[in-house]
């Protein structure tokens, strides 16, 4: 799992007109192969009049998997501007499908070129980016004599809280970015002189707004 990673902030659909010919790019979030060619058959299955669905994803911490196809565009013209519309925003797990309605006006390589670099950065910019932190679940038991003194802790270092469970102790969940897990145990062992109790809980993933021109600066 990677620590984290920049992807869209949800499925999308943008359309432009470009020399009466119509671009639908839909956007989605996947989390492999499968998800990916299921979207891409849906979206042709959405569009059956479609001159073309052209698409590209990109799969995996180190985006190991890549893939495009120019779906009868000519070669060069469709696949490979998508996916380097994902690549230069620097996004992760996510398909493009550009779909193409001819207008009966012939755009030429360098205007197809456009066309489907530009309807998939169009769509990206539009709905905007999130950044997913991977974060560990502790579970912190805390005696009711040192719960708000706990809670003071949490906030003032910025440590999510989620729900907190009454028994003969308090049970609080908190959440904390992964490459700080063992920092924060340390930290919460030695200013509660190890009165604590903490376990390690299955992680996950908090999403954030991010700055889609922080990512093209990158």
């Amino acid at each position: 799992m990677s620590n984290s990673y920049l992807t869209i902030a949800d499925n999308h659909t943008y359309e432009q007109i470009i020399k009466k010919s119509k671009f639908i790019c839909s956007l989605a979030r996947i989390h492999s192969e499968e998800d990916a060619k299921s979207f891409i058959e849906k979206v042709a299955s959405n569009n059956p009049k479609a001159n073309h669905n052209c698409f590209a994803y990109m799969l995996g911490d180190h985006d190991e998997i890549q893939r495009e196809s120019d779906n009868g565009e000519p070669s060069g013209t469709a696949g490979v501007p998508i996916l380097q519309a994902l690549q230069h925003i620097g996004i992760h797990d996510v398909v493009a499908v550009v779909t193409r309605y001819f207008g009966g006006i012939k755009l030429g390589a360098g205007g197809l070129i456009r066309a489907y670099s530009g309807s998939t950065s169009n769509a990206i910019h539009e709905i905007g980016l999130i950044e997913r932190v991977l974060q560990d679940t502790l579970q912190v038991e805390v005696s009711y004599s040192l719960h708000d003194q706990l809670l003071y802790f949490l906030q003032q270092q910025n440590i999510s809280v989620g729900d907190q469970q009454y028994g003969v102790n308090v049970n609080i969940t908190i959440f904390v970015n992964h490459e700080k897990l063992s920092e924060v145990i340390n930290d919460l062992t030695n200013q509660f002189h190890d009165q604590l109790n903490i376990k390690v809980k299955t992680p996950r993933y908090n999403e954030i707004a991010y700055d889609i021109k922080k990512a093209e600066e990158r």
